[in-house]
């Protein structure tokens, strides 16, 4: 991302090539070194790493704003940013919570309501490491920090598998669970797995959402649909590829 040594200098052209056009919301899951052998090690962002890239953004002087903030998107939107955390990760909290207020950047967590206090059953049924999730007085915290959440289901399913019941439970039963434990309007919701059809997204709008996230590469612009909008995963040097390369500068017009 913005703002790593000099191999990385393309990174930093291709993000501020794409949020010169519009926003970017970007996802992360968890803060902290990834576990040995780990399936899946980039969804882990170092704790150094997270506090450089929020400094980066800050220094060329893109501004953090909440995800409601960047609606309707359009020209305004341009060089802003959303930091957004799927599942709701207790690592976020013990190690993201100093370094968002040191950058005065606010954030979202993605809450998979019968989950918590619990932990990534989703990521230990495909090998992956287990990880605890924040229980309800950590969620607390985290409100009280000036943070917000969101929904990320009921239990996590991929809302594709599923018939339109049981996908509208997962929809608006997490939002009525999550409004009821901790007093607040849950407003945005994201996909589990990013996986949508035009029937989930039309259940996202019935159940009351503002907006809702997919885990598809892009920025938030004019023609942007509130409740399929894009994400950028801030990336690495372990994370970059040449495939991935290819693919960023075409969507970066480089």
């Amino acid at each position: 991302m913005l703002g790593l040594p000099d191999n990385l200098v393309f990174l930093g052209r291709v993000q501020k090539n794409l949020m010169a056009r519009g926003a970017a919301i970007f996802t992360c899951h968890k803060i902290g070194a990834p576990p040995k052998n780990c399936r899946d090690p980039f969804l882990y962002t170092k704790v150094d790493e997270f506090d450089r890239q929020l400094t980066a953004l800050r220094e060329i002087g893109f501004q953090s704003v909440r995800l409601g903030e960047i609606l309707p998107p359009g020209n305004s939107s341009a060089g802003k940013f959303v930091i957004t955390f799927d599942d709701g990760f207790r690592n976020v909290l013990d190690l993201g919570l100093e370094i968002l207020a040191r950058h005065q950047t606010p954030a979202i967590q993605f809450i998979v309501s019968d989950f918590i206090g619990k932990q990534n059953e989703w990521d230990i049924a495909k090998g992956d490491s287990a990880e605890p999730l924040m229980d309800a007085a950590q969620i607390k915290q985290w409100l009280a920090a000036g943070h917000e959440i969101g929904s990320h289901s009921t239990t996590h399913r991929n809302l594709k598998q599923l018939n339109a019941a049981d996908a509208r439970e997962e929809i608006a039963a997490s939002k009525k669970a999550l409004e009821d434990k901790f007093g607040v309007e849950v407003r945005h919701f994201c996909y589990p797995f990013g996986g949508w059809t035009p029937q989930t997204r039309d259940l996202v709008v019935e159940a009351g959402y503002q907006t809702a996230c997919t885990v598809e590469f892009g920025v938030i612009d004019a023609k942007s649909d509130p409740f399929t909008l894009q994400r950028i995963i801030p990336l690495s040097r372990a994370n970059l590829t040449r495939k991935m390369i290819h693919r960023l500068a075409r969507k970066a017009g480089l």
